[in-house]
């Protein structure tokens, strides 16, 4: 990139390349010493997006020498391989997280509740800012909300396929056990309506559904989940302003060039993927920066789309693919059903976001404020991307160790159901 911009290689690129790979050979010894059966891919994957990620923002960086961001994203993937080492290392076993179900759904509860006392950023309340620092924690509440839909669905499985009313050919089951998924709904649409965060919504829900296709083998419920999300997203989407004008722009992305305003953030985003072609102009010749202040969280997708090109991009959507594919196979493997929805939602975590983000840079739904996996500039969620790959790595461990896997933990009841 810099031999592209400049003609030289920039000086500082052996600091930015001994940090990075120092990292990834700290994370090597800890996986090879306390998890030496764990998939050997999810590692080296999350290196490559995460440097790939510190060269694109660096890349945007020369656009913006008053706001320099990538020496700030190193330090945050330095606290996110930081965080993964200690998961590795002190985490033996992953099935001890189901004692903590309930724990985690008050604390994720906690975390998306805070920012609404907060002034709104880009017309979101996503976020918490002290000063100079700045914190988004729906990022950690994935996680923990993550960690408590599969302790729950793993003691009531069975109860959600086989008992309560059937309505046509819907099991529904009884109303003890669909009262927790109603109220997920309805926690998913008070995120959408106090928070103004369409992202944050649809990844909650797209969760909780995904994992309770996983768990019962139902069909049924995708289908009530989407037709509830839909329901949600079209009621909110038309009665609250902020969301109601990312639909609008969604619809007619080239409104604002035909009133004489200019390209919106949208459209500048279509004309750098545009632009890019199927080679790419080449890292550091595009100009994906007249994006303006998302260019490097938001739209960092447009960067790497015009400057890789179409196969570029592939590449690193074949990437995101492959990472997730290996925590689902990971996920598979599992014996205990609450190591199988874990991996698996976790892993559905990190599909959802770049379905939700990838989907609104390139117009196919309304745009989000969320951020590409490892990509994009977010010190919140480099930090929980890393965290979320630790934990893969925990369970793939378990799930590829030979012999007779140890029978699963009995802990405590989770909602009601068996221990």
């Amino acid at each position: 990139m810099g031999i592209a911009k400049n003609g030289a290689v920039p000086p500082d690129t052996a600091a930015y390349g001994a940090g990075l790979g120092g990292l990834a050979l700290l994370a090597h010894f800890a996986v090879r010493f306390r998890a030496p059966y764990a998939d050997p891919l999810l590692l080296p994957i999350s290196v490559l997006l995460n440097g790939l990620g510190l060269v694109l923002i660096y890349r945007l960086d020369l656009e913006t020498p008053h706001d320099r961001a990538a020496p700030a994203q190193l330090i945050w993937s330095t606290v996110g391989v930081a965080l993964f080492i200690t998961v590795v290392v002190l985490l033996r076993d992953h099935r001890v997280l189901q004692r903590y179900a309930y724990l985690s759904m008050a604390a994720a509860l906690a975390l998306l509740t805070v920012p609404g006392f907060f002034p709104a950023v880009n017309g979101a309340k996503i976020w918490i800012r002290v000063d100079a620092f700045s914190f988004q924690p729906g990022e950690f509440a994935k996680i923990l909300l993550g960690l408590f839909f599969a302790a729950y669905l793993a003691a009531n499985r069975h109860a959600l396929a086989y008992t309560g009313r059937k309505i046509w050919r819907l099991q529904l089951p009884t109303g003890r056990v669909l009262g927790p998924i109603v109220a997920i709904w309805l926690l998913s649409v008070g995120v959408l309506v106090l928070e103004r965060d369409l992202g944050t919504s649809l990844l909650f829900f797209g969760l909780f559904v995904i994992m309770l296709y996983v768990a019962t083998g139902r069909i049924g419920w995708i289908a009530v989940g989407l037709l509830l999300a839909a329901v949600g997203a079209f009621a909110v989407g038309t009665l609250e302003p902020h969301v109601n004008s990312r639909v609008e722009d969604w619809l007619d992305p080239f409104a604002s060039i035909r009133a004489d305003r200019g390209p919106g953030q949208l459209a500048q985003s279509l004309f750098a993927f545009a632009a890019g072609g199927t080679l790419g102009v080449g890292l550091g010749l595009g100009h994906s920066s007249l994006i303006g202040f998302a260019a490097k969280s938001d739209f960092i997708l447009a960067t790497a789309g015009e400057e890789l090109g179409l196969s570029g991009l592939t590449a690193v959507f074949l990437l995101y693919a492959l990472l997730v594919a290996r925590g689902y196979r990971a996920g598979l493997a599992q014996r205990d059903p609450f190591g199988q929805l874990l991996a698996i939602g976790l892993s559905s975590i990190l599909a959802l976001q770049v379905f939700v983000i990838a989907g609104g840079v390139m117009g196919l739904i309304p745009l989000t404020g969320m951020a590409m996996p490892f990509l994009a500039q977010g010190g919140s969620s480099v930090v929980t991307n890393w965290v979320i790959v630790a934990l893969l790595i925990r369970v793939s461990d378990l799930s590829r160790r030979p012999g007779p896997a140890a029978a699963p933990e009995r802990t405590s009841t989770v909602a009601g159901g068996t221990p």
